[in-house]
């Protein structure tokens, strides 16, 4: 049990962790940094997006993950100290976008989550992620541009991440099985 917590926080350090993450790498890393805008990733055949997406993907993901370790208050405790850090690291023309996206994707991905766990891990990451990133993407598209135009690429972006992770999350779920660990809640 002690072991699980350990794990638990160290999920939740790593969700923390992603936010200046996909801050960073939207300014930073891409195939094509816009002038004035962001840099850019291929995330499928003529669709590009920005850099950062694939840590939002990742901390949806994570998120799970501290809910599964730690519970259902630490992951609701995980997506309000991420908003925080996303309202400290945004921009100033985006941080009302950042905020609500980051905090509704993330309470998306936490109610969708909470009754799937007991079915399949997998599935709940799956099905909670996907949910998650879909919200995450209309939101902030919506308020910070007005417009949905670049939907495609941050779904896709964000969608990698997720289904890189079931995997890992078959694995877990093997794993906590031997432990005789299921999920937190």
């Amino acid at each position: 049990m002690r072991k699980a917590r350990i794990e638990g926080f160290l999920f939740l350090i790593a969700f923390g962790l992603t936010i200046p993450a996909a801050n960073w790498l939207i300014g930073n890393a891409g195939t094509v940094c816009v002038p004035t805008g962001p840099c850019l990733i291929p995330v499928a055949p003529n669709i590009m997006a920005p850099s950062g997406v694939l840590m939002v993907g990742l901390a949806l993901v994570l998120r799970d993950m501290v809910q599964r370790r730690l519970g259902v208050t630490w992951g609701v405790i995980a997506v309000l100290m991420g908003t925080a850090i996303s309202a400290f690291l945004a921009p100033p023309s985006l941080v009302l976008a950042s905020v609500l996206a980051f905090m509704v994707s993330e309470f998306t991905d936490l109610a969708v989550y909470t009754p799937l766990q007991k079915r399949g891990l997998v599935l709940a990451v799956l099905a909670s992620g996907m949910a998650g990133l879909v919200v995450d993407s209309v939101l902030f598209l919506s308020i910070a541009f007005g417009s949905l135009d670049f939907l495609a690429g941050q779904i896709i972006g964000k969608a990698w991440m997720v289904l890189l992770s079931l995997p890992l999350m078959h694995w877990l779920r093997q794993y906590d099985e031997k432990r005789g660990l299921g999920a937190a809640t």
